[in-house]
C-alpha cells in the first residue's frame, strides 16, 4: 500500500467521525483542529518537510483515540491538512478538497480560516 492509499483510508476515518457526530462533538473536534494549527503550527519545518508537524498531531491523535475522544478527528485532519500542503503527493489538490469540505462542515470556522 503506498502513502496516497494510506491517506486516503485515514481520511474517510475522519470524513466518517466528523459526519457522524453530534453537534457538540463536531465543536470538540474543531477546537482540536483549531488547536493542532495553533500550537503544531508553529513547529519549524524540517528541510521543507511538515514531517515534526504530522508527528505532533499523530502523538495528539493518539492519545485522544485512547481516551476515546472525537476531538482526535481534528488533530487528524490537521495532520493531513500539513501532509497536503507540502503539495509533493500525487492526487492531493483531490484530497485537499475533501479536506476543506470537511472542515467547512466544523463551527468556527471562520476563525480557524484565519490560522490555516
Amino acid at each position: 500500500m503506498n502513502e496516497a492509499e494510506d491517506l486516503i483510508k485515514t481520511l474517510m476515518f475522519t470524513a466518517d467521525c466528523i459526519v457522524n457526530s453530534s453537534a457538540s462533538e463536531r465543536k470538540r473536534i474543531a477546537e482540536a483542529y483549531f488547536d493542532a494549527h495553533e500550537l503544531v503550527g508553529k513547529i519549524p519545518l524540517r528541510n521543507g518537510s511538515a514531517y515534526p508537524r504530522i508527528v505532533a498531531c499523530f502523538e495528539q491523535f493518539d492519545r485522544y483515540r485512547a481516551a476515546s475522544d472525537v476531538a482526535c478527528s481534528g488533530w487528524m485532519l490537521a495532520a493531513l491538512e500539513f501532509r497536503l500542503d507540502e503539495h509533493s503527493l500525487e492526487g492531493w489538490r483531490e484530497l485537499r478538497t475533501i479536506v476543506n469540505q470537511l472542515v467547512a462542515l466544523l463551527p468556527l470556522t471562520t476563525t480557524i480560516a484565519t490560522v490555516h
